[in-house]
């Protein structure tokens, strides 16, 4: 497929922090997506939560489910712009790489227990994963990948200004990912298809665990409509068929947006590289107004009706209340930690034991770390 100018070449990628011959039949961005599918960090995100707590059913998503459906919007969107493929898929796979056990509420939790010691974000903890945790080639420690998908990985959230988290700021010293740009248009095409991407499924999540219904998703903008176009060309369409036509409606509804609104932006920046991508002060891949603001309708009413549900929330403490019992029982014993995580204890100040301890226990699976509190803590 021939690339736009304003997508990322691979010939002139700005290359990897070590050295490496390049492969005879993969590109840079090719061989990143591969090494991000096996590395160690990828394979436990099958065990790690989205919403609903691993173990509570084979049916939600889990973050690796997430991971693959964000990585397929990306390729989708990705293809149709003209874009890179590889390096957007790359970005998509990587960009959870750094969440803790128990989603969001272990990263809240963690956040607040290093507060004294730099504070802890999953996108960080990505860049330092994949830059650092992952020590398996011969000649570097992490994955060494290309500066590109680095790029992605970092600006996840858009350009980065302010105080750096510190696993961010150790990677940006070393190599300048010029964090107050934008970053490339597949970087913001991965960025985008993890919104569409946990939007879509947690309506499917949310009505599965009985926390709504699709009586309740009539009543908003961009679910009404789907809801009421499959009742008109399917009426008595039974039920699991009538949710999932409608919410695939959704899904469309989503892809569609972002290809006309970036199509649109692109035909009128006229951008001729992907540096002019970066320098042009904002996104050309998001959603149209009209949509975003439907969307904020939806997201408001989910983190009420599920984020924040009363049974979500019991289950939020629990968790809550382990990782505030292993963390400090580390802290204090750190020759609990596993024989191959005590070899850098004995030379660690507070500080670096503290973000040691950190990379630990933000590597636990949901499983790990539960069954990891019962056998210390009974």
């Amino acid at each position: 497929m021939t690339l736009e100018p304003f997508a990322c070449q691979p010939e002139a990628s700005r290359g990897r922090r070590h050295a490496e011959t390049m492969s005879t039949f993969r590109s840079p961005f090719q061989r990143d997506r591969d090494r991000i599918i096996h590395c160690s960090a990828f394979r436990r995100l099958k065990h790690k939560t989205q919403v609903f707590v691993e173990h509570e059913g084979d049916y939600y998503r889990t973050r690796l489910t997430h991971t693959i459906e964000v990585a397929q919007v990306a390729r989708t969107l990705s293809g149709v712009l003209g874009l890179n493929t590889d390096l957007a898929e790359a970005v998509a796979l990587a960009h959870d790489l750094g969440h803790t056990p128990f989603g969001h509420t272990g990263e809240d939790a963690l956040a607040r227990l290093m507060a004294p010691y730099g504070g802890f974000d999953h996108n960080a903890q990505a860049l330092r994963i994949v830059t650092r945790l992952e020590r398996h080639y011969a000649d570097f420690d992490g994955l060494n990948l290309t500066w590109e998908t680095l790029e992605g990985i970092a600006k996840h959230n858009g350009p980065v200004d302010g105080d750096l988290p510190y696993a961010l700021a150790e990677v940006n010293a070393e190599w300048d990912l010029e964090l107050h740009t934008h970053a490339s248009a597949e970087a913001q095409v991965a960025a985008i298809a993890d919104d569409i991407a946990y939007s879509h499924h947690d309506l499917h999540d949310g009505l599965r665990s009985g926390l709504f219904d699709e009586n309740d998703l009539m009543e908003l903008p961009v679910t009404g409509p789907a809801f009421a176009e499959v009742d008109r060309l399917y009426p008595g369409l039974e039920k699991m068929r009538r949710r999932h036509e409608a919410l695939r409606r959704v899904f469309g509804r989503m892809v569609e947006d972002v290809i006309a609104v970036a199509k649109n932006r692109l035909e009128s920046a006229k951008p001729q590289s992907v540096e002019e991508i970066r320098a042009l002060g904002t996104t050309v891949i998001r959603f149209s107004k009209p949509l975003y603001q439907e969307l904020k309708a939806v997201r408001s009413f989910l983190f009420h009706r599920m984020y924040r549900a009363p049974s979500v929330m019991e289950e939020r403490a629990r968790v809550t209340a382990m990782l505030d019992d292993l963390f400090p029982l580390f802290m204090s014993r750190p020759d609990l930690l596993p024989a191959e995580w005590q070899a850098e204890v004995s030379r660690a100040d507070e500080l670096a034991l503290a973000r040691h301890v950190a990379d630990y226990v933000a590597g636990m699976t949901d499983r790990f770390a539960i069954q990891e509190h019962g056998r210390l803590f009974g």
